[in-house]
């Protein structure tokens, strides 16, 4: 999967941006993306953030948690529903489930391509 560094880079090029570039759009200097791009630093939250922004696309992808790097959409995120703390146990457990569903059903689709 790589590493945070790899995928920022990886992204970075893919949308034809340069180092200054991106670090203009996303208020870093050159040498923070640098080193972040080199995983000698690790980004604040801040800073993470503005590059998921800049680089239009999620945080669970740069930090490994999904190969899809593709943006959240912003209109209908979990908090729109009243967030975790408000959530029944059935509906947990729905979630869970229909979740567990979608990655196996995902994981065979990936695996015969």
């Amino acid at each position: 999967m790589g590493t945070l560094g790899d995928r920022i880079k990886t992204l970075r090029e893919q949308k034809n941006l340069n180092q200054k570039d991106l670090a203009a759009m996303a208020s870093l200097t050159v040498v923070q993306l640098s080193r972040y791009e080199t995983n000698d630093r690790k980004p604040d939250p801040e800073s993470l953030r503005r590059i998921v922004d800049a680089l239009d696309t999620n945080g669970d992808y740069l930090l490994g948690r999904t190969l899809d790097s593709s943006p959240l959409d912003k209109a209908t995120n979990l908090s729109f529903y009243g967030g975790p703390e408000s959530y029944t146990d059935d509906e947990i457990a729905m979630m869970e489930a229909a979740l567990k569903a979608y990655r196996e059903q995902k994981k065979k689709l990936l695996d015969e391509g």
